[in-house]
């Protein structure tokens, strides 16, 4: 996860998962177009291992959000206007720039799957825990990059224990993943959420708030 070297970028002609487009329309009698793109609709989960009092999520390189951080930092390398043909990139950062926290997830592509079943299967492919569709709480659905893609996503909430664990997780080697799982300890939970210096989706501190909110108080009762 640590290592990235040979950077080259160029034209996406066809992808599975990103399909760009550009709308005409009119609002109040005013012409108008906006550009998006369609993907899929996603799930993520919050796990809690209740064994050990702690959070299980996950860290992997995001290219997008180590792109990001080039194009922020050399922005000298992305200047040419040239998008019809591939070329390499000069400089590069250490891996760890593109390397995120986030929740265990996933996408929505298996029509003939609940989203219960899907955010199951993801908890055992990336977290290595097998966890029972029916066990799983469906915390809210919400809209996600609304100017983008406007995709769904739905979070969802699962306890787990260690007898619950039967592979280390990891992800989908053939896939191209490598996922490396993380423990955050409950009472460190809300001070990892809003420290800047562990790059994080918005996923992961709304959630531990939530976990605060809902979660927590019960905790204390028993």
């Amino acid at each position: 996860m640590e290592s990235v070297e040979g950077l080259s970028l160029g034209p996406c002609a066809a992808s599975l998962y990103l399909r760009p487009l550009r709308l005409r329309y009119r609002q109040n009698g005013v012409s108008k177009t906006w550009d998006f793109m369609r993907t899929h609709d996603s799930v993520s989960i919050l796990i809690f291992n209740t064994s050990r009092q702690c959070f299980v999520v996950v860290k992997q390189f995001r290219p997008a959000v180590y792109m990001c951080e080039m194009e922020r930092q050399y922005p000298q390398d992305f200047a040419s206007n040239d998008q019809e043909s591939w070329r390499p990139l000069p400089t590069h950062l250490p891996a760890s720039a593109g390397v995120t926290y986030e929740l265990c997830a996933g996408i929505v592509d298996k029509p003939g799957l609940s989203l219960e079943e899907i955010a199951s299967e993801e908890v055992l492919e990336e977290c290595g825990y097998e966890v029972p569709p029916a066990s799983l709480k469906k915390v809210v659905s919400y809209r996600t990059g609304v100017s983008v893609t406007g995709t769904k996503h739905t979070l969802f909430y699962g306890e787990v224990t260690d007898e619950m664990k039967i592979s280390d997780g990891g992800g989908r080697p053939k896939e191209g993943e490598l996922i490396e799982v993380v423990e955050v300890p409950l009472q460190d939970s809300m001070s990892f959420a809003f420290d800047d210096s562990c790059p994080k989706t918005i996923g992961i501190t709304f959630a531990f708030m939530w976990f605060q909110n809902t979660i927590a108080p019960k905790l204390l009762e028993k």
